[in-house]
């Protein structure tokens, strides 16, 4: 070792691609990865070609991984966030850093922060707040947890963007998780509406309409994008507003809009879109109608 600092994800899907691409970089020694999934058909070809394209080492088992590095990323989907903490707290060591960067409810990072901290680990709710890419590492992140203002300083120095909410965890979730009903609502309030009118060929009409009303947005390119990421994500947002609907019947509101937004993001991943694009982003929403008009 040369003195820089060693990361590892746990989980190498889009994020820890992304991240990992923007982190290697002098100063950080090595990048190491664990992904269940390294080895399944399909899924493993794509994770072992981001690893080689970050220069990121797959590792055989969380231990390896643990074993290897000081600041622990956890990227995996929101309902494998718990079990990922569960199998890698035993092989955590004090003086090591658990950033879990999952969307889950403030109940959960909570949860897991006794796990963690049980091992002597420093723990860091990280909530990330945009889309990993364009941004990369510099994606802006909501840190919390008493390790979060020394998760920061030690990534600042590698062009991240870190905010510190505090030393209570949960509070970070929380600003992202209802910031995601309005970001996944309008995806999937997006997604519907260019289904509708697609039907009656009225999807002009409706952008000049909405254009009149909320100048300044470019209504076409914002449908391409919105349905792009309802086709690409759609299963792990689902999960993402359940976690939100929980947590809305947890301070006794009624989730209207979560349950209706995971059920519309679910009707994206029941239909297939992500495989029928080999999971990249259609050109436009009108690729996706198209699309489906074949079924």
């Amino acid at each position: 070792m040369s003195g820089g600092l060693a990361i590892g994800f746990v989980g190498f899907g889009e994020a820890a691609y992304h991240i990992a691409k923007g982190l290697r970089q002098p100063g950080i020694d090595g990048i190491a990865a664990y992904d269940i999934h390294t080895n399944t058909p399909g899924l493993g070809d794509k994770i072992r070609q981001r690893a080689a394209e970050t220069a990121t080492r797959l590792t055989e088992s969380n231990a390896e991984l643990i074993g290897s590095c000081e600041i622990v990323f956890s990227t995996v989907t929101s309902n494998q966030a718990a079990c990922a903490a569960g199998q890698n707290a035993p092989f955590l060591r004090p003086g090591q850093l658990y950033a879990d960067l999952n969307s889950v409810s403030p109940a959960l990072k909570q949860s897991i922060a006794g796990m963690i901290g049980a091992s002597g680990a420093g723990f860091v709710e990280v909530a990330v707040m945009a889309p990993v890419p364009p941004y990369g590492h510099r994606v802006p992140m909501l840190a919390g947890g008493a390790a979060a203002a020394g998760f920061a300083e030690r990534m600042l120095p590698f062009g991240m963007r870190i905010e510190v909410a505090g030393p209570e965890v949960g509070v970070a979730a929380a600003t992202k998780m209802f910031r995601s009903i309005v970001v996944k609502g309008l995806e999937a309030l997006m997604t519907e509406c260019v289904l509708g009118a697609s039907k009656y060929g009225a999807e002009s009409r409706v952008f000049a309409s909405l254009a009149e009303s909320f100048p300044g947005i470019d209504w076409p390119a914002l449908a391409d994008y919105m349905v792009g990421r309802v086709v690409v994500h759609g299963e792990r947002r689902a999960r993402e507003m359940e976690e939100v609907a929980e947590t809305l019947r947890a301070l006794e509101i009624e989730p209207i809009m979560a349950e209706a937004t995971a059920r519309r993001m679910d009707w994206s991943a029941r239909r297939g879109l992500k495989a029928r694009f080999r999971g990249e982003a259609p050109r436009s929403y009108r690729e996706v109608i198209e699309a489906l008009e074949t079924d």
